[in-house]
């Protein structure tokens, strides 16, 4: 990475923590935190969708828990740990696909897919906080989210089989009480 020397009067240096890894990038203090993901740093797989919070295709993970990026400012993320639809793959380099991307393409969870990476990001920070929910918890969690080609239902059973498979292998291993 190189150093940045000067720094223009309306911006600041930035050091954000996403998927594991240290970025510095220098930015306007009106960034958004989707423009610095998908226009600095190359995360293209959050969407930008309605830019007021409401649709849901921002979706990333901030500290664990699942926050519209178009919402917050990239400065806001500093000190923060940022996750993204890209974290959630498996294998070398992250190319397979993970647990949760799995249920979705099994049960046919992606339409047109510009809404998928939002949903899988906030079914990923809503199963970590709650591994035991019931198919009405999450149907409600979902509903955060728009989908224009109304493919709820079977979001709604993919996130509910991915948390199903995640409870069998930690009983697997011995940690179900």
């Amino acid at each position: 990475m190189s150093e940045i020397t000067h720094q223009p009067p309306d911006q600041q240096l930035l050091s954000l923590s996403v998927n594991g890894e240290r970025h510095e990038l220098l930015a306007e203090s009106r960034r958004t935190l989707v423009d610095a993901l998908r226009h600095d740093l190359g995360l293209t797989g959050t969407h930008v969708g309605c830019e007021h919070g409401i649709c849901g295709a921002c979706t990333v993970l901030v500290d664990g828990a699942p926050a519209r990026a178009c919402l917050m400012f990239a400065a806001q993320a500093e000190g923060r740990e940022i996750r993204t639809v890209e974290a959630l793959g498996e294998g070398p380099g992250g190319r397979e696909l993970g647990d949760l991307q799995r249920a979705f393409t099994e049960h046919h969870a992606l339409q047109c897919g510009f809404c998928t990476p939002g949903f899988l990001m906030l079914a990923e920070g809503f199963l970590a906080e709650r591994p035991d929910a019931t198919k009405e918890e999450i149907r409600e969690v979902v509903a955060a989210n728009l989908c224009r080609c109304t493919g709820y239902q079977t979001i709604v059973e993919a996130i509910d089989d991915c948390a199903a498979r995640r409870r069998a292998s930690v009983c697997e291993e011995g940690s179900c009480g």
